[in-house]
């Protein structure tokens, strides 16, 4: 069930709000890293600190804008006035540059299909000018004009100069060490300053740095520079460049905590492209430097593609000894079988999934089998909703927001995270034991209407990726929490945490509710040609396992 969010009342942010949130920015970095920063770029910083706010506020503009090279003519910003003086002493700072050269790609940043027109119009002359801006480019590629000389044509015909801003590799180090990832950056502060995203006041671990060294800093990058080869190669698909991406990722030795998630991460994800390559033995050896799923799971099914079946039985007995999550168990419990019999053991027996499945005729209206299905439950039940995983996700979020946010070493590096480092991690539930075991105890008892009643006043609005705002609200977790049992939801909550990455997904579509407690039903809608996956499979399971009603409805077209 979708909920409208009202739309918040308009903020007006000071002219030079970016400038002050850099300042943050770099305060939080200096105190806590200005022995990792190299004398270069501490050089910077003193560079930037020591000229006038006009400056700055240009230098920052520019550094955050699509470049590199900005047309001087063009740069327009009120909180910083007469522009031409404050470049050039932009320039003489040597935080900007001059431009004396230009390329086409550039010429396709500064000017618009029409400038671009105008200004070759002469060198054009007797071609058809195309009327797309990159066919045009192409058109001015083929004059085979030098750089230099690109330059001084649209210098002399604009009277424009052309500048640049410095230092984008120092702000992105910057960025990286107040962050602790590659996704963030200034924007962030930008939208928390709007209340466009409002996080929760957790704690900052200042005495536990997510960098510990340099060196840890150039291990995470190398993986970063690897990682984007790798999506580049997904554009051209082209097996060779593959194979020396696999070479260079398996020469290289991973050492620190701030990487090594991301290093396996990318260790799985070149593996199996590497396995859909047919190139299965350093797939294999990719997979064997993984600590995350699935590499172990893919590690058997390689195995059995190269007819190495001991080796597969044995990676699938490891697996079913101490298995990383639920879906790498459940998928070492699919292949044992086959690959006994192919071995020719005697194969371990497999149960057989009977779900509750009802048929249901329903009338197609919405062009939504789940929302045409909420509708044709409707007439049995007082409430239906459409929630798949959110629901349940949110309650989760509500019932454990303080355990999620607590102060644990290495959780929180700074003010703009929406869950712990260690959210979807092995080791979250078991670092967390002792005060998960204290709540879990403490929801047993307690009520819990009125807990996340109260919880939800309390953290709504903040960002938390088990809460979905916009898809809950007060009256709906009211009526969750009174008409699901207590024990039903504890149930829930207990394998939840058990591997809160793969448990989060899976969730039936619908949940229905009656009019008295214990009047409910989730219900997994598929229409026809629908199958089950493995993730709401083993919900399924777990609800026949815990007499939690679930069905799933097996919807065919009515004619009328």
């Amino acid at each position: 069930m979708e909920q409208p969010t009202p739309e918040p009342a308009a903020i007006q942010l000071e002219p030079r709000y970016y400038l002050r949130n850099f300042e943050k920015l770099c305060t939080v970095v200096v105190s806590q890293y200005r022995d990792v920063l190299t004398d270069a770029e501490q050089d910077f910083l003193s560079s930037f600190e020591g000229m006038e706010s006009a400056q700055q506020c240009l230098y920052l503009r520019l550094a955050s804008r699509v470049g590199p090279w900005f047309c001087l003519s063009k740069l327009k910003y009120e909180e910083i006035g007469a522009i031409e003086p404050v470049a050039h002493a932009l320039v003489a700072a040597g935080l900007a540059t001059w431009a004396d050269e230009l390329t086409v790609e550039d010429l396709q940043g500064l000017f618009t299909r029409p400038e671009l027109a105008n200004l070759f119009r002469e060198h054009l002359a007797g071609t058809p000018v195309s009327s797309r801006k990159a066919a045009l480019a192409e058109q001015i590629a083929e004059l085979a004009l030098p750089p230099a000389e690109l330059f001084t044509l649209v210098s002399e015909a604009t009277g424009d100069s052309f500048i640049a801003p410095l230092g984008g590799e120092v702000l992105a180090l910057l960025e990286l060490l107040f962050f602790g990832n590659r996704r963030q950056g200034l924007t962030d502060f930008l939208l928390s300053d709007l209340g466009v995203a409002s996080y929760f006041p957790y704690r900052i671990d200042t005495e536990q740095r997510f960098f510990v060294s340099r060196a840890a800093v150039r291990e995470y990058l190398a993986c970063g520079e690897i990682a984007d080869q790798h999506y580049q190669w997904q554009e051209i698909r082209e097996p060779n460049a593959l194979t020396l991406l696999a070479q260079q990722l398996l020469s290289v030795t991973f050492e620190y905590p701030s990487s090594a998630r991301r290093w396996q991460r990318l260790c799985n994800r070149i593996a199996r492209d590497l396995e859909r390559t047919g190139q299965l033995t350093p797939a294999l050896a990719l997979y064997k430097r993984s600590q995350l799923h699935p590499a172990r799971e893919r590690s058997a099914r390689v195995l059995e593609a190269l007819h190495e079946w001991p080796a597969a039985i044995a990676v699938c007995e490891e697996i079913l000894a101490d298995a990383w999550c639920e879906d790498e168990r459940a998928a070492a419990l699919r292949m044992l079988p086959r690959l006994q019999r192919k071995a020719g053991r005697t194969a371990t027996p497999r149960p057989r999934d009977r779900f509750n499945e009802q048929q249901l005729t329903v009338t197609s209206a919405s062009g939504s089998v789940e929302r045409d299905t909420a509708a044709e439950l409707a007439r049995e039940w007082s409430q239906v909703c459409y929630v798949e995983n959110k629901l349940m996700c949110s309650l989760f979020g509500l019932a454990f927001w303080e355990e999620i946010f607590a102060a644990i070493p290495g959780a929180f590096h700074n003010p703009y995270q929406s869950v712990p480092t260690d959210m979807y991690e092995q080791g979250f539930s078991q670092r967390r034991e002792d005060m998960l075991a204290q709540r879990l105890k403490h929801l047993a008892s307690a009520d819990l209407p009125a807990e996340l009643a109260s919880a939800y006043h309390r953290y709504k609005g903040y960002q938390c990726r088990w809460t979905h705002w916009r898809a809950i609200d007060e009256e709906l977790v009211t009526t969750a929490s009174h008409i699901i049992p207590a024990e039903h939801l504890l149930n829930i909550w207990q394998r939840m945490l058990f591997d809160p990455e793969e448990n989060r997904r899976g969730f039936p579509d619908l949940i229905a509710f009656g009019e008295q407690p214990g009047q409910y039903q989730m219900i997994e809608v598929k229409g026809p040609g629908d199958t089950l996956q493995e993730s709401q499979k083993r919900w399924l399971r777990f609800f026949a396992t815990n007499n939690i009603p679930a069905f799933v409805a097996q919807v065919n077209w009515s004619d009328g």
